[in-house]
C-alpha cells in the first residue's frame, strides 16, 4: 500500500473520541485496510468489490462524543463481517465507501445477488429493531 493511494483513513478511538487506540482504518480507490496492533501488527484488506452492505450504528455516548461505527458486510474470508469503530465523521465514511463499492463493483462487472427472503422474514419487528432501529 503506497500512501498516495490512500483515500481515507482514520484512526480507532475511545468512547470520549480521544485517539488513544493501536487500531488503524484506511481506503484506497479499490481496498479497505485495517492494520492493529502495537507491536506485533496486523493487517488485513478487503477489496471494496466484495462488500455486500455497509451500514451506519451510532449510540447515544457516540452521538454526544460525534462518533459513529460503520458496519460493514462482505465476503471476504479473513475479515468477513467488520466494525469501524468510533471514528469521526461516521455519515460521510459511510457514503465515500457506499460510494467506492458501486464504483469498484462496476469496474469489476460484479453483481450482487440480492435475497429477498432473510432469516428475519418470520418477525420482521425484530428485523427492524436490530437493523434499522
Amino acid at each position: 500500500m503506497r500512501k498516495d493511494e490512500i483515500i481515507w483513513s482514520e484512526r480507532k478511538r475511545l468512547w470520549c473520541g480521544l485517539p488513544w487506540t493501536f487500531t488503524k482504518f484506511s481506503m484506497s480507490e479499490n481496498r479497505l485496510f485495517v492494520e492493529t496492533g502495537l507491536l506485533s501488527l496486523k493487517e488485513y484488506e478487503v477489496r471494496l468489490y466484495r462488500v455486500v452492505n455497509v451500514a451506519l450504528k451510532r449510540s447515544l455516548l457516540q452521538r454526544l462524543f460525534g462518533l459513529g461505527t460503520v458496519h460493514i458486510d462482505s465476503n471476504d474470508k479473513d475479515l468477513g463481517c467488520f466494525d469501524i469503530k468510533n471514528i469521526r465523521n461516521a455519515e460521510e465514511v459511510k457514503e465515500l465507501i457506499s460510494e467506492a463499492v458501486e464504483k469498484e463493483r462496476e469496474r469489476n462487472r460484479v453483481s450482487s445477488r440480492e435475497y429477498m427472503h432473510s432469516s428475519y422474514a418470520d418477525d420482521d419487528d425484530d428485523y427492524d429493531e436490530e437493523y434499522h432501529g
